[in-house]
């Protein structure tokens, strides 16, 4: 028994000593401690069914890592996404129906103006002005043209026509005064509302190519019916041409 004792170990067997009690006392320690970190795990050994459901949060994953072939298909909701965040370029247009109310679209071949509905087209004619003021023009549809003035001494409001081209027919009608013209050309200048105060008419207009343009409008003279003066004229109505 003396002999063996004064048998000094040998220098591998000190070191594989040394190994084992650190390899156990450092497992020893984290079970104890609750804390074991990824030195102590071997690689690709955790599971799903090792992780607590419900426990991993967005801090545990690292941003960008989620990727489509992560998520199961047809999983993703509404819910999931929040408001107002997807815009047209996350859509794929073909997948698209066609929406309820818009059906009727389908039908419209020309919506560049809204004035013009079953082959008839639509013009608002709107003239206001001070007294002492020239023509302006203030209707070009259908081959008729239609220019107004509030003229000076005395004070009347004029709206004379002309076609753009020759052997048209027109007639006017306001109140007491009325005109008209057979033979209606280019260059006539013809009166179809002269001096006529506030009253309701009409212009009717064939031309030289059976185009028909109607005009129904209100005159406004005087009294401060279009700019709060007693000096103003006023021309408004539709017209239509088809």
């Amino acid at each position: 028994m003396k002999s063996i004792l004064r048998r000094r170990p040998s220098p591998a067997l000190v070191i594989a000593c040394i190994a084992l009690f650190v390899s156990l006392g450092g497992v020893s320690y984290g079970v104890a401690t609750g804390f074991i970190d990824s030195r102590e795990i071997k690689n690709n050994t955790i599971r799903s069914k090792d992780v607590r459901n419900n426990t991993l949060r967005t801090f545990d994953i690292r941003n960008n890592e989620i990727r489509g072939f992560d998520v199961r298909n047809s999983s993703i909701q509404g819910r999931d996404v929040a408001f107002n965040t997807l815009t047209g370029d996350d859509v794929a247009e073909d997948s698209l129906g066609e929406v309820p109310s818009a059906a009727t679209a389908a039908t419209a071949t020309s919506a560049t103006t809204a004035g013009s509905v079953e082959g008839v087209t639509m013009r608002k004619i709107s003239y206001s002005a001070e007294q002492g003021t020239d023509f302006v023009e203030v209707l070009d549809l259908g081959g008729l043209r239609l220019e107004a003035r509030c003229a000076t001494g005395p004070l009347r409001l004029e709206v004379q026509a002309n076609p753009s081209a020759a052997n048209g027919e027109i007639a006017s009608e306001f109140g007491v005064f009325t005109n008209a013209d057979s033979d209606f050309d280019p260059g006539d200048n013809l009166l179809v509302a002269d001096n006529v105060g506030h009253t309701v008419g009409q212009i009717a207009f064939v031309g030289a190519d059976n185009a028909v343009v109607t005009v129904e409008a209100q005159t406004l003279q005087g009294g401060g019916g279009v700019h709060g003066t007693t000096d103003d004229c006023g021309f408004f109505g539709v017209a239509k041409a088809g």
